[in-house]
């Protein structure tokens, strides 16, 4: 249970957002949602005339970024994100570059890993 979530709340399939799997597809995009149960947290919640929603509790860090999905039913969707420096997005525009990282994490979580030494001599500083 998330912090600040009301305790005993109705868990909420997203049955209705998934065919076949976990990949679905918001407004021509495919997202793959990674967690399908969710908790009601409030039970009505009005917009404002700015039609802005208080998150309130929903939400545990002040200040987080969110991609936005919307559904033709008219549901909604938050994704917190991270903002990623422009000097790193190389990485996910390089399918192979980035397998072998992911690979190298894999190994190492594993604990397939081994002492090279330092590196210190090939340092440019």
């Amino acid at each position: 249970m998330q912090t600040g979530a009301t305790p005993n709340a109705p868990k909420v399939g997203l049955s209705h957002l998934i065919s076949g799997g976990t990949p679905a597809l918001f407004d021509g995009m495919e997202y793959e949602i990674k967690d399908t149960h969710f908790e009601l947290l409030t039970e009505i919640q009005r917009t404002d005339a700015k039609k802005r929603l208080s998150l309130g509790s929903a939400v545990e860090e002040a200040g987080a970024a969110y991609n936005i999905y919307r559904n033709s039913l008219g549901q909604i969707m938050l994704d917190p994100v991270k903002a990623v420096p422009a000097y790193e997005t190389w990485l996910f525009g390089n399918k192979r570059a980035l397998d072998s990282v992911k690979r190298g994490l894999r190994e190492s979580a594993a604990g397939r890993t081994r002492n090279l030494g330092s590196f210190a001599s090939h340092a440019k500083d």
